[in-house]
């Protein structure tokens, strides 16, 4: 089962027992009376310290004792006498597994820029803050599953690798293993596909949810949770060319069980990482305080902790999107001109837009429903109206969207028109439309970008910042 953990070893009564400590050195210091050493294995945003006496070991193995250095210790647990923690680990034998280089190694004892460690993201793990993201990262990815199987729902895995393009925006990138120094051709100059790996043009997914769609026609109810890409040249701070999506699909359901569901998941996916997550939030939130100490009082946001309680404890305002740009049109910003974007029936609503609903306006997270058609996705079900669809957005304070879902269209009549009326060739979704010949049912379903969710949690200002690996635009590094 391997060596307990520093986490562990924090929470152990100390009655002088013999233990084995190992992980990275976060600093060392020297008085005349006795050496400190502050151990971290990742297992918690807080260190152990481990404690020597001056001449106990040979200057030579201390001077190997570094800032990012590995050790195992073994010693006795006692009491700690200073203050900050509870016990500590009195040295009895000092193994290096591994020495950094004081002089190579980046991340010495002070601050660092975001920007500077996201040209090391290899070590950056090392670090308080992304060690506690991506702990809060593992929290609630634990929380998205257990939530659904408590619920009845099945995980589906969705490809990877699609002929389709479920968002119709194109931007996707191909899979090909033709010799792109000597394409095929057609007859009429056109690269052949024909002889590519799977015979025809493929790509990297941009979502799991018409496939999840199938699913939710067998199973009932199904949720995806993996790897999607978009080829989007943006380098803004909400935007990864490889992120993670959490889609569910449920048969049966219309667009009120959708809001239902979408509100109930959130709230306690982040209430899990309330009670899990306490010492990270914790730090988090203090570094957050420290950060916005240099704002105007007016830029500030809510600390973190009170962010998250903002939407866990209170019922999500639902609306409609025309009741909703009624209120921006009689709204202070609007009459003043202070809205950078224009509001009118028919667009599509801005991070701005959506904030002030939820921040001054409602004061609680907001599900708007009932959007133009022209402005919404092929697959969603019209109203009576002909106009609107049912769309469904959660908004939530500080980013504005944070889901998007709606009941999908279950007539194939109208799914049909809608395909052909867009300009998708319906052969290349015969697959998707046969749900509707056969045994067609009322379904809904929704999306959740799980990078948003993190960064919402996090309060970090950065997408890039929330997944171990970032991927965008000229950086594909690590």
């Amino acid at each position: 089962m391997g060596p307990l953990q520093i986490k562990d070893i924090l929470q152990t009564a100390p009655e002088n027992q013999s233990v084995v400590v190992k992980g990275w050195v976060r600093t060392k210091r020297e008085s005349k009376n006795a050496i400190f050493i502050a151990l971290n294995d990742g297992s918690t945003i807080n260190n152990i310290q481990v404690v020597a006496e001056p001449g106990q070991f040979s200057a030579e193995l201390l001077l190997t004792v570094t800032t990012g250095s590995c050790l195992k210790v073994t010693g006795e647990l006692i009491a700690s006498q200073g203050a900050g923690q509870t016990v500590e680990v009195k040295i009895s034998d000092i193994e290096v597994y591994g020495t950094a280089d004081p002089e190579e190694y980046p991340l010495q004892p002070k601050k660092h820029s975001l920007e500077f460690l996201r040209e090391i993201a290899h070590l950056r793990p090392r670090t308080n803050t992304f060690s506690a993201i991506l702990r809060i990262r593992h929290a609630l990815a634990f929380a998205v599953h257990q939530y659904f199987n408590d619920k009845g729902f099945f995980y589906l895995h969705t490809p990877v690798i699609t002929a389709s393009d479920a968002e119709g925006a194109g931007e996707m990138f191909r899979v090909t293993t033709l010799d792109l120094n000597n394409l095929p051709r057609t007859e009429e100059g056109a690269i052949n596909f024909k002889e590519d790996f799977f015979g025809r043009e493929a790509n990297l997914t941009v979502s799991g949810q018409l496939e999840g769609e199938l699913g939710a026609m067998a199973l009932s109810k199904i949720y995806t949770f993996g790897p999607t890409f978009r080829a989007e040249n943006s380098n803004t701070t909400r935007h990864l060319a490889e992120f993670w999506m959490i889609e569910p699909e449920m048969a049966f359901f219309e667009l009120e069980d959708n809001m239902d569901l979408a509100e109930d998941f959130v709230k306690k996916v982040i209430t899990y990482a309330l009670i899990n997550c306490k010492d990270d939030l914790n730090f988090l939130q203090n570094r957050l305080t420290e950060e916005e100490k240099n704002k105007p009082q007016n830029e500030r946001s809510l600390p973190l902790l009170e962010k998250l309680a903002f939407v866990v404890d209170n019922p999500f305002e639902r609306l409609t999107y025309t009741e909703a740009i009624d209120i921006l049109l009689k709204s202070k910003p609007h009459k003043e001109g202070k809205f950078q974007f224009p509001v009118g029936w028919g667009i599509d609503l801005s991070s701005e837009h959506e904030r002030y609903l939820v921040e001054k306006h409602f004061k609680k997270p907001v599900i708007l429903t009932n959007y133009p058609r022209e402005i919404k996705s092929f697959y969603m079900k019209l109203d009576e109206d002909g106009k609107t669809v049912r769309a469904m957005d959660v908004l939530f304070p500080g980013i504005g969207e944070i889901i998007g879902g709606s009941q999908r269209e279950e007539s194939y009549e109208k799914l049909l028109g809608r395909v052909k009326e867009i300009g998708i060739d319906p052969e290349n979704l015969w697959w998707y439309l046969e749900t509707r010949k056969f045994g067609t049912a009322p379904h809904s379903g929704f999306g959740l970008g799980f990078e948003r969710l993190v960064q919402f949690v996090t309060g970090m200002g950065n997408i890039r910042d929330v997944i171990p690996f970032p991927r965008y635009p000229k950086s594909a590094e690590f």
